[in-house]
């Protein structure tokens, strides 16, 4: 049969959807879906039959029933979907960051489907401000300051520079400069909010003198910016936190912090000193202080504003804050997750601190129960316990480490690229690493309901060649 012979041949969209084998799908997906899935696989083809790259006949009702089955389950299938993180990475940011508690989720799945005073005054019967469920919380958290909740850190760093510096001069170090995930970059945001920089310093060393020298009449205000991903080391000086805010006081401009990684606990004894509380800055003397919610607070996605009432106030009128605002969903997450630290719940309650502060033996005791468990289903799989470190993750801590008891599996075939390829692409997928040649496991990041879903995946990536 010649092509246009063939192409002449293929069944009309209308004629298809009468046929007896599309009855089902039409009656499982409706009649819209089907027919514009119809449409493209016919056109799919009618290409590789004009092409030369196609069997030489046209495809029949069933065969095109087929193939509209399988588009509409890639199509329709869930998504995001859920994996086992096996990274030691808490906060990963391309796994979705900070897991919910079970009480945020909670909360999450009862304001998704009802209504909600979410800005309704039941008291006054009037219009409330949807801020005002988090706020009382943030402010216990943060005694003598206001605080603002919007949709994440870009957004709260870029309000606050608008609010509070559009048309005039922001100080930055030239070694704060930084570009994060996604192409965001501290330069960028500054010039979108209308303010204009001014860099000081060199990239290893900014002194507070030259943060005074660069203010000026025209001066907004200084901004310290979070190193988030790297970190300088050697021949490297910084102002810190408290040397700012005396040059500020004495120059009478506000002092902004940049701290995305929004720790609220110390976390020096759990061994990483790089990152400091937000309420430690603010002791310090910071007037305005931004963070995100989903990295090491461990809650939703969200941007944090804490700091001067008078500057808040500023940062709140602007029109842009209700642009960047939080919808039910995260304000519901959001002030469950700060009700755990206000009741000083959150080891217990939020997992991110949970995974940040347990101990190595803690995570070698389940390391050993996965052993056993893996080697019980497939007595011939290598599998052994050894050191390693595990990482905060979201953009914090760039040096910090976290002891922690690795699992080692070798794969019988050696290919260990093939084993974490068949880990992620199995069900549910599992996402592990490969360090020296060996697929390694960290039960830091594995929730805890997810152990036995693991081992029967390990044993599942062995067993297939």
């Amino acid at each position: 049969m010649s092509e246009d012979t063939a192409v002449r041949t293929l069944p009309a969209v209308g004629r298809l959807l009468e046929d007896p084998a599309l009855a089902p799908l039409i009656s499982r997906l409706g009649r819209g879906l089907v027919t514009s899935l119809l449409r493209e696989e016919i056109e799919k083809a009618r290409e590789e039959l004009l092409s030369g790259k196609g069997r030489g006949d046209a495809p029949g009702a069933e065969e095109l029933a087929k193939a509209v089955e399988a588009q509409a389950s890639t199509l329709l299938r869930h998504s995001p979907r859920r994996v086992i993180n096996a990274t030691g990475v808490i906060a990963h940011t391309n796994l979705g960051r900070s897991v919910l508690s079970k009480d945020a989720a909670a909360r999450v799945a009862e304001a998704a489907t009802g209504y909600l005073d979410l800005e309704y005054d039941l008291p006054t019967g009037k219009r409330g401000e949807r801020v005002s469920h988090v706020a009382p919380l943030l402010r216990r958290l943060f005694p003598g300051h206001a605080a603002l909740a919007v949709n994440n850190n870009a957004a709260a760093i870029f309000l606050t520079l608008r609010a509070l510096a559009k048309g005039k001069e922001v100080v930055v170090s030239r070694g704060e400069l930084v570009e994060i995930g996604g192409s965001f970059r501290v330069s960028e945001i500054l010039a979108a909010s209308g303010a204009k920089m001014v860099e000081v310093g060199t990239t290893n060393r900014t002194r507070p003198a030259d943060y005074e020298a660069a203010l000026g009449a025209r001066s907004g205000l200084i901004l310290k910016v979070h190193a988030s991903n790297f970190k300088v080391v050697g021949f490297t000086e910084e102002a810190t936190v408290g040397e700012l805010a005396a040059v500020c006081r004495a120059r009478q401009v506000p002092l902004a912090v940049d701290w995305g990684s929004g720790d609220l606990v110390d976390l020096a004894p759990m061994g990483i000193h790089d990152e400091i509380p937000v309420s430690r800055i603010l002791d310090e003397g910071a007037d305005v202080v931004t963070f995100s919610g989903d990295k090491l607070l461990g809650g939703p996605q969200a941007g944090i504003i804490v700091g001067r009432p008078d500057l808040l106030k500023r940062i709140a009128k602007d029109p842009i804050a209700r642009a960047v605002r939080l919808d039910r969903l995260q304000i519901a997450a959001l002030r469950e997750t700060l009700s755990a630290y206000v009741r000083g719940k959150e080891k217990e309650e939020v997992p991110t601190v949970r995974m940040l502060t347990m101990t190595k033996d803690e995570i070698a005791r389940r390391a050993a129960d996965l052993i056993a468990s893996v080697r019980a289903k497939s007595p011939g799989i290598a599998a052994t316990p050894i050191d390693g470190v595990s990482r905060p993750g979201g953009g914090s801590s760039p040096v910090g480490e976290l002891p922690t008891t690795l699992v080692a599996i070798d794969h019988p075939s050696g290919d260990a690229a093939a084993f974490e390829k068949a880990l992620r692409r199995g069900d549910p997928p599992v996402i592990a690493r490969i360090q020296d040649g060996r697929l390694l496991l960290d039960m830091r990041t594995v929730l805890p309901d997810q152990d036995e879903a693991l081992a029967r995946r390990v044993v599942e990536a062995c067993v297939t060649r």
